[in-house]
């Protein structure tokens, strides 16, 4: 072949692999994935991939996208302001493309992510246990991603206090956002018309009784705050508004109303937003999943009890407790018989939630949720009234630890958990990177993607 004639076939095959979405010269390979990091624990679940994340550990919230055939995963980090973005379109071979810093102090959280078509949303707030004496960012930015791998800022919406925690953009007009607003008792859920997405504009406010103090309301005994993301079916909305499990009528999202509602704690565990954290609705049935988070240190082994339950919500004007989940119990031969005595975090935190993403999974029958340093927890809600653990994950304790220093003991914390359409399971950790994993078990995805 000639020189010339070798150039234009060259050229076709780097046109090819742009259209693609990767650049890969002849004589180049993608490439090679991360290895597994070993010493893993499972049962009817596998390890397929691994990322390091370029170094940067800590990855958090997590929100999927699927453009022109290929995969990619949005992160916030707990450790410092900023997002990465990875490849996933081969689940066994995880690419970590780049690291988009927010241009905000270390006293801000940028750990929420949420995403609809073009547009994603990450939240800015004050750190948890941050010094509000000192600048940190809050609010939410609004980002352009019609180009997948550099998003561009459009706007940046605050809330004049400390920022907003686990919104949710589920496409079309409006936002959600759990926001702090001047005048109120912790965080309320705040309609943001995003139609103008360089000019975002408050559409409506809704709160529990109690939160407006400007308004000489009087504080709920118990504490109360939304935590987060509202999850819509229809024209009803279902959320984790701490103490209580909330059913809303959505039909005018400027004006939400109150529907029903269940207060969990007390007796289960008080903290305002931790005490409702993660709840959605089991689409098509007239169930809600809702579950708390546990605290630090020892976790839900020295507070009040931590939940995980099953809510019947056939009247949704009164919401009944239906079940509660079983209780994790550590692997044969691990030197303690209970997460409590092994000295770390432990108890429920999240779900796959971003359900109205086309890229992820459907709420069906099984629940993932993660445990902290009990890793990643699968169940079966296919009888609601007994759910039944059907599978787990638990990384290896870390060899490294990410973030300031810290007196707490080096361990598993298992933070989050996204679940895409294919069936492949995303989850990170505070010291470690991303895991991809396989759920091998009764009631797996149909999906042939491996």
């Amino acid at each position: 072949m000639t020189s010339s004639a070798w150039a234009v076939v060259r050229r076709i095959i780097l046109f090819t692999c742009i259209v693609a979405g990767v650049v890969v010269l002849p004589g180049q390979s993608r490439p090679s994935a991360d290895q597994i990091p070993a010493g893993w624990t499972a049962e009817q679940v596998k390890p397929i991939g691994y990322s390091d994340l370029g170094g940067h550990g800590g990855a958090f919230k997590i929100a999927i996208r699927e453009v022109n055939n290929r995969w990619y995963l949005y992160m916030g980090h707990i450790w410092e302001p900023g997002f990465v973005i990875v490849d996933v379109t081969e689940p066994t071979n995880p690419q970590y493309l780049k690291f988009i810093p927010q241009p905000q102090d270390k006293n801000t959280w940028a750990i929420q992510m949420t995403l609809h078509d073009n547009l994603l949303l990450t939240g800015l707030e004050l750190q948890g246990g941050g010094d509000r004496t000192k600048p940190f960012g809050e609010g939410v930015l609004l980002w352009d991603i019609s180009d997948p791998v550099n998003p561009k800022q459009l706007s940046h919406w605050k809330t004049g206090v400390k920022g907003t925690h686990r919104n949710v953009y589920p496409g079309g007009k409006y936002a959600y956002l759990a926001a702090s607003q001047p005048g109120f008792d912790g965080n309320i859920l705040v309609t943001l018309d995003v139609s103008d997405a360089r000019n975002p504009k408050v559409a409506g406010r809704w709160w529990m009784p109690g939160q407006n103090v400007a308004a000489g309301e009087t504080p709920d005994p118990w504490g109360t705050g939304l935590h987060g993301p509202l999850v819509m079916e229809g024209t009803m909305g279902y959320v984790g508004y701490g103490p209580y499990v909330v059913v809303l009528d959505m039909a005018d999202p400027t004006q939400p109303k109150l529907v029903g509602r269940l207060q969990m704690s007390p007796p289960f565990k008080l903290g305002t937003t931790m005490s409702v954290h993660s709840a959605t609705k089991i689409p098509g049935k007239p169930l809600m999943f809702a579950a708390s988070e546990a605290g630090g240190g020892g976790g839900g082994c020295t507070e009040a009890l931590n939940f995980a339950a099953m809510i019947d919500i056939k009247d949704p004007t009164k919401p009944r407790l239906m079940s509660l989940f079983p209780v994790p119990v550590p692997p044969k031969g691990a030197p303690y018989s209970s997460f409590c005595d092994n000295g770390a975090r432990f108890g429920p935190h999240n779900i796959n939630h971003e359900s109205h993403s086309p890229a992820v999974e459907k709420q069906g029958d099984l629940i993932y949720l993660t445990y902290f340093s009990a890793g990643l927890r699968i169940f079966d809600i296919k009888d609601p009234r007994m759910p039944k653990e059907v599978g787990w994950f638990i990384p290896p304790t870390p060899i490294k630890r990410y973030g300031p220093p810290s007196k707490s003991k080096l361990s598993t914390q298992t933070e989050e958990v996204a679940v895409d359409r294919r069936g492949n399971i995303y989850v990170n950790d505070r010291q470690w990177g991303l895991w991809v994993l396989r759920y091998t078990g009764p009631g797996q995805s149909t999906s042939t993607a491996q």
